[in-house]
Protein backbone atom coordinates (compact mmCIF):
# COMPACT_ATOMS: atom_id res chain seq x y z
CA UNK A 1 0.00 0.00 0.00
CA UNK A 2 1.42 3.20 -1.10
CA UNK A 3 2.44 5.81 1.78
CA UNK A 4 -0.17 8.52 -0.09
CA UNK A 5 -2.84 5.89 -0.03
CA UNK A 6 -2.19 5.78 3.70
CA UNK A 7 -1.75 9.36 4.76
CA UNK A 8 -5.12 9.65 6.99
CA UNK A 9 -3.53 7.55 9.27
CA UNK A 10 -0.61 9.61 9.77
CA UNK A 11 -1.98 12.67 9.74
CA UNK A 12 -4.49 10.81 12.15
CA UNK A 13 -1.99 9.50 14.14
CA UNK A 14 0.42 13.06 14.06
CA UNK A 15 -2.65 15.41 14.55
CA UNK A 16 -3.47 13.41 18.24
CA UNK A 17 0.24 14.33 19.48
CA UNK A 18 2.02 16.58 20.82
CA UNK A 19 5.56 15.06 21.72
CA UNK A 20 6.79 12.49 18.77
CA UNK A 21 9.64 10.17 18.90
CA UNK A 22 11.48 8.57 15.33
CA UNK A 23 13.29 5.49 15.50
CA UNK A 24 15.16 3.09 12.75
CA UNK A 25 16.52 -0.38 13.24
CA UNK A 26 19.96 -0.89 14.86
CA UNK A 27 22.96 -0.62 12.98
CA UNK A 28 21.87 2.85 11.49
CA UNK A 29 22.12 2.82 7.75
CA UNK A 30 21.65 5.64 5.27
CA UNK A 31 18.11 4.08 4.34
CA UNK A 32 17.15 4.33 8.44
CA UNK A 33 18.80 7.38 9.04
CA UNK A 34 18.05 9.31 5.85
CA UNK A 35 13.87 8.23 5.94
CA UNK A 36 14.33 9.10 9.84
CA UNK A 37 15.88 12.64 9.36
CA UNK A 38 13.55 13.75 6.23
CA UNK A 39 10.78 12.77 8.69
CA UNK A 40 12.26 15.08 11.13
CA UNK A 41 12.23 17.64 8.91
CA UNK A 42 8.78 16.91 7.69
CA UNK A 43 7.09 16.70 11.32
CA UNK A 44 8.83 20.20 12.17
CA UNK A 45 7.47 21.54 9.37
CA UNK A 46 4.11 20.73 11.38
CA UNK A 47 5.06 22.35 14.57
CA UNK A 48 5.68 19.29 16.03
CA UNK A 49 8.05 18.75 18.71
CA UNK A 50 10.34 15.76 17.52
CA UNK A 51 13.15 13.63 19.07
CA UNK A 52 15.68 11.08 17.04
CA UNK A 53 16.15 7.80 19.02
CA UNK A 54 19.67 6.40 18.46
CA UNK A 55 21.26 4.28 21.23
CA UNK A 56 24.06 2.91 18.54
CA UNK A 57 27.20 3.54 19.61
CA UNK A 58 29.47 2.72 16.72
CA UNK A 59 28.11 3.66 13.21
CA UNK A 60 28.82 2.60 9.82
CA UNK A 61 31.20 5.34 7.82
CA UNK A 62 28.23 6.95 5.54
CA UNK A 63 25.58 7.34 8.72
CA UNK A 64 29.10 8.99 10.95
CA UNK A 65 29.29 11.26 8.20
CA UNK A 66 26.09 12.59 8.38
CA UNK A 67 25.91 12.54 12.19
CA UNK A 68 29.06 14.50 12.50
CA UNK A 69 28.20 17.05 10.13
CA UNK A 70 24.78 17.57 11.43
CA UNK A 71 26.36 17.41 15.20
CA UNK A 72 23.82 20.04 17.25
CA UNK A 73 21.12 19.73 14.37
CA UNK A 74 19.32 17.10 15.45
CA UNK A 75 17.16 16.62 19.21
CA UNK A 76 18.96 12.95 19.52
CA UNK A 77 17.75 11.16 22.30
CA UNK A 78 19.02 7.39 24.08
CA UNK A 79 16.63 5.37 25.44
CA UNK A 80 18.55 6.06 29.12
CA UNK A 81 17.46 9.57 28.78
CA UNK A 82 13.81 8.61 27.31
CA UNK A 83 11.26 9.54 30.36
CA UNK A 84 13.14 13.00 30.34
CA UNK A 85 10.91 13.52 27.11
CA UNK A 86 7.80 12.39 27.41
CA UNK A 87 5.02 13.77 27.35
CA UNK A 88 3.28 14.03 31.02
CA UNK A 89 0.02 12.61 29.27
CA UNK A 90 0.75 9.40 27.63
CA UNK A 91 -1.62 9.21 25.42
CA UNK A 92 0.20 12.56 23.35
CA UNK A 93 3.27 10.86 23.07
CA UNK A 94 3.97 9.08 19.10
CA UNK A 95 6.75 6.81 18.08
CA UNK A 96 7.40 6.83 14.53
CA UNK A 97 9.83 3.55 13.97
CA UNK A 98 11.17 3.67 10.69
CA UNK A 99 12.87 0.85 7.93
CA UNK A 100 12.12 -2.18 10.20
CA UNK A 101 8.65 -3.76 11.27
CA UNK A 102 10.86 -6.25 13.87
CA UNK A 103 10.31 -5.55 17.58
CA UNK A 104 14.16 -7.60 18.09
CA UNK A 105 15.61 -4.68 15.54
CA UNK A 106 14.70 -1.70 16.31
CA UNK A 107 17.00 1.14 18.16
CA UNK A 108 15.03 0.89 21.48
CA UNK A 109 12.78 -2.10 22.93
CA UNK A 110 12.12 0.27 25.88
CA UNK A 111 10.67 3.36 23.82
CA UNK A 112 8.31 0.68 22.49
CA UNK A 113 7.04 -0.55 26.06
CA UNK A 114 6.92 3.21 27.23
CA UNK A 115 5.12 4.56 24.34
CA UNK A 116 1.30 3.27 23.40
CA UNK A 117 0.67 5.14 20.54
CA UNK A 118 2.90 3.49 17.68
CA UNK A 119 3.18 4.01 13.54
CA UNK A 120 5.11 1.92 11.65
CA UNK A 121 6.31 3.33 8.53
CA UNK A 122 8.60 0.67 6.17
CA UNK A 123 9.41 -1.47 2.95
CA UNK A 124 9.89 -4.64 4.46
CA UNK A 125 7.37 -7.85 4.70
CA UNK A 126 5.95 -8.23 7.76
CA UNK A 127 6.77 -11.19 9.87
CA UNK A 128 6.41 -13.22 12.91
CA UNK A 129 8.23 -10.43 15.12
CA UNK A 130 6.38 -7.83 13.65
CA UNK A 131 5.78 -5.18 16.22
CA UNK A 132 2.16 -5.64 17.77
CA UNK A 133 -0.79 -2.96 18.55
CA UNK A 134 0.93 -0.48 16.09
CA UNK A 135 -0.51 1.53 12.87
CA UNK A 136 1.54 -0.35 9.88
CA UNK A 137 2.02 1.41 6.84
CA UNK A 138 4.44 -1.21 4.54
CA UNK A 139 5.14 -0.75 0.79
CA UNK A 140 7.34 -3.71 -0.01
CA UNK A 141 6.91 -2.32 -3.79
CA UNK A 142 9.09 0.69 -3.08
CA UNK A 143 12.94 0.70 -3.25
CA UNK A 144 13.30 2.18 0.24
CA UNK A 145 11.58 3.95 3.16
CA UNK A 146 13.59 7.32 1.78
CA UNK A 147 11.59 6.87 -1.08
CA UNK A 148 8.26 6.69 1.04
CA UNK A 149 9.51 9.90 3.01
CA UNK A 150 10.41 11.44 -0.01
CA UNK A 151 6.62 10.44 -1.71
CA UNK A 152 4.92 12.68 1.65
CA UNK A 153 7.28 14.86 1.40
CA UNK A 154 6.63 15.81 -1.99
CA UNK A 155 2.72 15.18 -1.50
CA UNK A 156 2.53 18.13 1.18
CA UNK A 157 5.00 19.96 -0.63
CA UNK A 158 7.47 20.21 1.97
CA UNK A 159 10.45 22.71 1.38
CA UNK A 160 13.75 21.18 2.61
CA UNK A 161 17.34 21.88 2.34
CA UNK A 162 19.31 20.40 0.21
CA UNK A 163 21.61 18.58 2.38
CA UNK A 164 18.57 16.68 3.82
CA UNK A 165 17.74 15.87 0.17
CA UNK A 166 21.32 14.73 -0.34
CA UNK A 167 20.78 11.90 2.81
CA UNK A 168 17.28 10.51 1.46
CA UNK A 169 18.69 10.63 -2.43
CA UNK A 170 21.87 8.82 -0.99
CA UNK A 171 19.61 6.01 1.07
CA UNK A 172 17.86 5.60 -2.10
CA UNK A 173 21.01 5.06 -3.68
CA UNK A 174 22.25 2.65 -0.89
CA UNK A 175 18.95 0.45 -0.62
CA UNK A 176 18.80 0.17 -5.12
CA UNK A 177 22.59 -0.91 -4.86
CA UNK A 178 23.29 2.55 -7.06
CA UNK A 179 19.42 1.50 -8.91
CA UNK A 180 20.10 -1.90 -9.80
CA UNK A 181 18.35 -3.72 -7.32
CA UNK A 182 14.07 -3.32 -6.59
CA UNK A 183 13.86 -0.06 -8.68
CA UNK A 184 11.00 0.79 -11.11
CA UNK A 185 9.59 4.26 -12.77
CA UNK A 186 8.41 5.90 -9.43
CA UNK A 187 12.22 5.28 -8.06
CA UNK A 188 14.18 7.13 -10.55
CA UNK A 189 11.52 9.86 -10.43
CA UNK A 190 11.63 10.17 -6.26
CA UNK A 191 15.23 10.43 -7.14
CA UNK A 192 15.05 13.08 -9.88
CA UNK A 193 12.87 14.70 -7.36
CA UNK A 194 15.16 15.16 -4.99
CA UNK A 195 17.53 16.50 -7.39
CA UNK A 196 15.08 19.37 -7.76
CA UNK A 197 15.33 20.05 -3.85
CA UNK A 198 18.76 20.26 -4.05
CA UNK A 199 20.39 16.79 -3.53
CA UNK A 200 23.81 16.55 -4.94
CA UNK A 201 24.70 13.23 -6.37
CA UNK A 202 28.55 13.88 -6.07
CA UNK A 203 27.45 14.54 -2.21
CA UNK A 204 25.73 10.99 -2.39
CA UNK A 205 29.40 9.38 -3.47
CA UNK A 206 31.09 10.73 -0.97
CA UNK A 207 28.95 9.42 1.96
CA UNK A 208 28.49 6.31 0.27
CA UNK A 209 32.54 6.05 0.04
CA UNK A 210 33.99 3.18 2.01
CA UNK A 211 37.02 2.62 3.87
CA UNK A 212 39.68 0.97 2.10
CA UNK A 213 40.66 -1.34 5.31
CA UNK A 214 37.19 -2.41 5.55
CA UNK A 215 36.67 -2.84 1.60
CA UNK A 216 40.24 -5.07 1.65
CA UNK A 217 38.77 -7.13 4.18
CA UNK A 218 35.40 -7.89 2.23
CA UNK A 219 37.00 -8.80 -0.62
CA UNK A 220 38.93 -11.95 1.25
CA UNK A 221 34.93 -13.43 1.73
CA UNK A 222 34.93 -13.64 -2.21
CA UNK A 223 37.78 -16.45 -2.26
CA UNK A 224 35.72 -19.13 -1.02
CA UNK A 225 32.25 -18.68 -3.17
CA UNK A 226 30.88 -21.77 -3.99
CA UNK A 227 27.34 -22.33 -6.00
CA UNK A 228 24.48 -23.87 -5.66
CA UNK A 229 22.58 -25.12 -9.37
CA UNK A 230 25.08 -22.19 -11.14
CA UNK A 231 22.15 -19.46 -9.97
CA UNK A 232 22.56 -19.11 -6.01
CA UNK A 233 25.56 -18.34 -4.46
CA UNK A 234 27.02 -18.93 -0.76
CA UNK A 235 30.56 -17.63 1.11
CA UNK A 236 31.56 -18.07 4.64
CA UNK A 237 34.22 -15.70 6.36
CA UNK A 238 37.26 -17.85 8.65
CA UNK A 239 36.17 -18.28 12.14
CA UNK A 240 38.54 -15.69 13.28
CA UNK A 241 37.31 -12.57 11.89
CA UNK A 242 34.97 -10.50 12.84
CA UNK A 243 32.52 -8.54 10.29
CA UNK A 244 29.84 -5.40 10.55
CA UNK A 245 26.54 -6.89 9.60
CA UNK A 246 26.38 -4.05 6.98
CA UNK A 247 29.79 -5.68 5.71
CA UNK A 248 28.31 -9.20 4.92
CA UNK A 249 25.31 -7.18 3.17
CA UNK A 250 27.67 -5.59 1.11
CA UNK A 251 29.34 -8.63 -0.22
CA UNK A 252 26.02 -10.49 -0.50
CA UNK A 253 25.04 -7.30 -2.99
CA UNK A 254 28.59 -7.38 -4.52
CA UNK A 255 27.76 -11.32 -5.46
CA UNK A 256 24.42 -10.34 -7.29
CA UNK A 257 26.54 -8.69 -9.97
CA UNK A 258 28.40 -12.29 -11.07
CA UNK A 259 27.08 -13.73 -14.37
CA UNK A 260 23.95 -16.00 -13.76
CA UNK A 261 24.10 -15.38 -10.10
CA UNK A 262 20.59 -14.22 -9.02
CA UNK A 263 20.58 -14.86 -5.38
CA UNK A 264 23.49 -14.86 -2.39
CA UNK A 265 23.95 -15.69 0.93
CA UNK A 266 27.33 -14.64 3.40
CA UNK A 267 27.94 -15.93 6.70
CA UNK A 268 30.45 -14.95 9.35
CA UNK A 269 31.00 -13.91 12.83
CA UNK A 270 29.51 -10.56 13.68
CA UNK A 271 30.92 -10.68 17.44
CA UNK A 272 32.74 -13.37 18.93
CA UNK A 273 29.93 -15.22 19.90
CA UNK A 274 27.17 -14.38 17.07
CA UNK A 275 27.11 -15.92 13.77
CA UNK A 276 25.48 -13.77 10.34
CA UNK A 277 24.27 -14.34 7.67
CA UNK A 278 23.07 -11.76 5.01
CA UNK A 279 21.04 -12.24 1.92
CA UNK A 280 20.33 -10.96 -1.38
CA UNK A 281 18.33 -11.82 -3.94
CA UNK A 282 17.16 -10.34 -7.74
CA UNK A 283 13.66 -11.63 -7.10
CA UNK A 284 13.49 -15.19 -8.24
CA UNK A 285 13.89 -16.40 -4.75
CA UNK A 286 12.09 -15.42 -1.63
CA UNK A 287 15.18 -15.08 0.77
CA UNK A 288 12.66 -14.58 3.57
CA UNK A 289 10.64 -17.81 3.63
CA UNK A 290 14.35 -19.24 3.26
CA UNK A 291 16.11 -17.41 6.26
CA UNK A 292 12.87 -18.04 8.59
CA UNK A 293 13.71 -21.80 8.71
CA UNK A 294 16.74 -20.45 10.40
CA UNK A 295 15.03 -18.49 12.56
CA UNK A 296 16.01 -15.36 10.44
CA UNK A 297 13.79 -13.38 8.44
CA UNK A 298 13.28 -10.54 5.24
CA UNK A 299 11.52 -10.53 2.14
CA UNK A 300 11.82 -11.76 -1.46
CA UNK A 301 14.87 -9.16 -1.69
CA UNK A 302 16.60 -9.19 1.27
CA UNK A 303 17.01 -11.12 4.90
CA UNK A 304 19.66 -12.10 7.67
CA UNK A 305 19.50 -14.20 10.33
CA UNK A 306 21.95 -14.79 13.38
CA UNK A 307 22.85 -17.76 14.91
CA UNK A 308 23.96 -19.04 18.53
CA UNK A 309 26.54 -21.10 19.93
CA UNK A 310 27.46 -22.79 16.96
CA UNK A 311 30.32 -22.69 14.26
CA UNK A 312 30.37 -21.57 10.39
CA UNK A 313 30.34 -25.02 9.10
CA UNK A 314 27.17 -26.09 10.83
CA UNK A 315 25.68 -22.61 9.92
CA UNK A 316 26.66 -23.50 6.69
CA UNK A 317 25.72 -27.00 6.13
CA UNK A 318 22.09 -26.30 7.44
CA UNK A 319 21.88 -22.86 5.33
CA UNK A 320 23.06 -25.64 2.02
CA UNK A 321 19.94 -28.14 3.45
CA UNK A 322 17.14 -25.63 3.40
CA UNK A 323 18.42 -24.45 0.11
CA UNK A 324 18.50 -27.69 -1.72
CA UNK A 325 15.39 -28.17 -0.18
CA UNK A 326 13.40 -25.00 -1.65
CA UNK A 327 14.98 -26.12 -4.69
CA UNK A 328 13.59 -29.55 -4.80
CA UNK A 329 9.97 -27.72 -4.20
Amino acid sequence: MSIISERKKINKAIRRSKTIFLMAHRNLDLDALGSSIGMLKFLEKRRKKVYLIIDDRIHEAGVEKVLRELEGCLNIVRSENLEDYLNPKANKNLLIILDTNKQELVQSEKALKKIDNKLIIDHHDLGKTTIKNATIIVDNKVSSTCEMVTNLIEYYDIDIDSYYATILLAGIVLDTNNYTLNTMAETFYTSYYLTLLGASAKKVQYLLKQDINEYAERQKLLSSIETINDKIAITKATPYANYRREELAKVADTLLFFNNIEASFVIGHINKDIIGISARSLGGYDIGKILEKLGGGGDSYTGAAKFENTTISNVEKELKRIIEESEGE
